[in-house]
């Protein structure tokens, strides 16, 4: 079940580009906190119909556990920030790398921090792509920024999923309800200054925007469920279908171009795909 949990969370994934462009006309830091209201509104409902309140109010007194969602809900916003800014802003090619190195991220994390084994080939996969984006940050002389904080984020906040084991749908309601108040102080202001997007204009862009929680709250549902079923490297072999479905859609839907530097990170990162995924392929009976 954690292996099918997880090829849903990343199917959902690799087609959310579709969703948020037809919100291109809001800013994206908006779209953000109308992710985080919703989603916490629609996981508090279901714990509340489960009569499971009181297991939030005892994670919020729990120092540990209150850390650890505290740091995922950190690094959760960041991505989703800087996710929706990339794809709104043209750059799905950009954010599908991220999420090609991510995969090989998780299997650095997993072999730092729980001791996870790395063969030579996954090491080798780990140094072209590290050399990959090397080059490509001398190409365009700077960093793929975009990429790499997506990648890294994501990579941490499976780290801290892993390591606080929260129940999913526990989890990423503290995670969502730290975050609620800078949201909703923000769409505040916004709505203040007459700039709010929320009732505001089409219906279907209230619609997208309240709906969000769901599109929010299911992958990510099923992430933590997979995260707390399966290994980190397994869970980084079956990401790949999202930055592929990503990169489809950026090249040949939404017509973005792939310039030199971009294309030699591409190819990198691809060839260290393919040395990280033999071995798994070797073993996939075990999925």
């Amino acid at each position: 079940m954690g292996t099918l949990a997880a090829v849903g969370a990343y199917l959902m994934w690799g087609l959310l580009p579709i969703y948020w462009k037809q919100l291109s006309a809001v800013d994206p830091f908006q779209i953000l906190c109308h992710r985080i209201i919703w989603a916490a509104v629609l996981t508090t409902v279901l714990l509340a119909l489960r009569g499971r309140l009181g297991e939030l109010v005892a994670l919020f007194r729990d120092r540990r556990r209150a850390g650890f969602a505290a740091a995922a809900s950190v690094l959760i916003t960041l991505n989703w920030g800087t996710y929706i800014w990339a794809v709104n802003m043209g750059h799905v090619s950009e954010s599908s790398l991220g999420y090609y190195i991510n995969p090989l991220v998780s299997v650095a994390l997993g072999a730092l921090f729980f001791h996870e084994a790395m063969n030579s080939r996954t090491k080798a996969a780990v140094g072209v792509a590290a050399l990959g984006v090397a080059a490509a940050s001398i190409l365009a002389r700077s960093l793929p920024w975009v990429s790499l904080a997506l990648a890294f984020t994501f990579g941490f906040y499976g780290l801290v999923k892993k390591k606080a084991g929260l129940e999913p749908l526990l989890g990423l309601a503290a995670e969502t309800l730290f975050a609620l108040p800078f949201a909703l102080l923000y769409i505040a202001f916004r709505h203040s200054q007459g700039e709010g997007a929320f009732g505001q204009g089409p219906g279907m862009r209230t619609f997208l925007l309240a709906f969000s929680g769901v599109v929010t709250a299911l992958p990510l549902l099923s992430f933590a469920s997979a995260a707390n079923k399966i290994s980190m490297t397994r869970m980084g072999f079956i990401q790949y279908l999202s930055p592929s479905l990503m990169l489809i859609l950026g090249l040949l839907v939404y017509g973005e171009a792939l310039h030199v530097p971009m294309a030699v990170a591409f190819a990198s990162v691809l060839v260290a795909v393919v040395l990280y995924t033999i071995p798994l392929g070797r073993k996939r009976a075990t999925f």
